[in-house]
C-alpha cells in the first residue's frame, strides 16, 4: 500500500513538472545517440539532478523578477498565471536537454529558445524600452538562475560539492550559447556580477505581484498546499535580505536557521523518496 501511494505522488509530482510527454523526452534526452554537452562526471549533471532543483527554481524567478525590465517582459508576454505549470514544464524541459541531451538537440533548444526572445520587446511601466535578447538581460536572468541553483544545492542538495566554480564554469556554456557575454566562470565571478546588478534593481507592482503569486496563489491540489508552503518558505529564506526588501517578504533569522531549515530538509528527503 505504501508502495502504491508512493508511485501515485511520483506520478502526479512528474505530471506537474515535465508533463504528459514526460516519458517521450526522457528517451529522446538520454537514450538517443551522440555526443553530450556536458560529460557525465561534470558538476553541472549532478547539480541539476537533485531535488534541490525544486527550491533553486523558486528562488531564481523571485531574485529575476527585481530587475524592471525582466520583470516587465515577464508580465507583458508571459502566461505565468494562465499556464503556470506548462511554463514550468517548457523550463525543466530545456534544463533537461541542454544539461543530458545529445549537443545537436542542445543546440536546438537554444537556437529555438533564442527566436522566442527576439519576439519578446516592449515598453516597461517605467517607459524604458526592453528586449529580451538583450545581452545585458540575459546576463541578468543568468547569473540569477546560476546562483539560486548553486546555492540551494550546496546547502538542500543530497551531496553538496566541495568546490562550486566548476559548476559556473559549465553553466557559462550554456549561457554564452544564449547571448550572455562573457558569463562568469567561476563563484567570485558570478557574486561580483550578481553585485554589479544591484543598482539596477528595485521594488515594482508586477515584480510584487509575481512574488504573491508564486508564493501564496499557485493552483494547486490541497494535498500539495503543506508541501509547497515549504518550498515557498525555503525559498525566501534562501534570498539575502536585500532582495527581500523590495518584495515585502519576511525576514526571520531564528526562525530560518531552525524551523525553516529542518523543515526544507525534511521536505528534500520526503521528495526523494517519492520518486524513487
Amino acid at each position: 500500500m505504501l508502495e502504491a501511494l508512493r508511485r501515485q505522488l511520483s506520478e502526479s509530482l512528474f505530471e506537474r513538472v515535465a508533463g504528459p510527454e514526460r516519458e517521450k523526452h526522457a528517451r529522446r534526452i538520454h537514450e538517443t545517440p551522440g555526443p553530450r554537452m556536458f560529460a557525465d562526471d561534470r558538476p553541472i549533471r549532478h547539480v541539476h539532478a537533485d531535488h534541490a532543483m525544486f527550491i533553486g527554481g523558486l528562488r531564481a524567478l523571485l531574485l529575476q523578477s527585481l530587475h524592471p525590465l525582466a520583470m516587465a517582459a515577464v508580465a507583458q508576454h508571459s502566461d505565468y498565471r494562465t499556464d503556470p505549470w506548462g511554463r514550468l514544464q517548457r523550463t525543466s524541459l530545456f534544463i533537461g536537454v541542454t544539461t543530458y541531451g545529445t549537443v545537436a538537440d542542445a543546440q536546438k533548444a537554444i537556437a529555438r529558445l533564442g527566436r522566442v526572445h527576439e519576439h519578446i520587446h516592449g515598453t516597461a511601466p517605467d517607459g524604458r524600452q526592453y528586449r529580451a535578447d538583450d545581452p545585458h538581460l540575459l546576463a541578468w536572468v543568468h547569473v540569477a538562475e546560476v546562483d539560486s541553483f548553486m546555492r540551494c544545492h550546496r546547502k538542500y542538495g543530497e551531496k553538496p560539492l566541495d568546490d562550486y566554480d566548476e559548476y559556473v564554469a559549465d553553466m557559462a556554456v550554456i549561457g554564452e550559447a544564449l547571448g550572455v557575454v562573457d558569463p562568469p566562470r567561476t563563484t567570485a565571478e558570478l557574486e561580483a556580477r550578481l553585485d554589479s546588478y544591484r543598482p539596477e534593481l528595485k521594488s515594482t507592482h508586477d515584480a510584487r505581484e509575481a512574488a504573491r503569486f508564486l508564493l501564496l496563489k499557485a493552483p494547486l491540489p490541497v494535498l500539495a498546499r503543506g508541501p509547497y508552503a515549504i518550498l515557498s518558505a525555503t525559498a525566501v529564506a534562501s534570498l539575502p535580505v536585500w532582495a527581500r526588501i523590495p518584495l515585502r517578504l519576511p525576514y526571520l533569522p531564528i526562525a530560518e536557521a531552525t524551523g525553516v531549515r529542518l523543515a526544507g530538509h525534511a521536505l528534500m528527503r520526503g521528495l526523494r523518496w517519492v520518486t524513487g
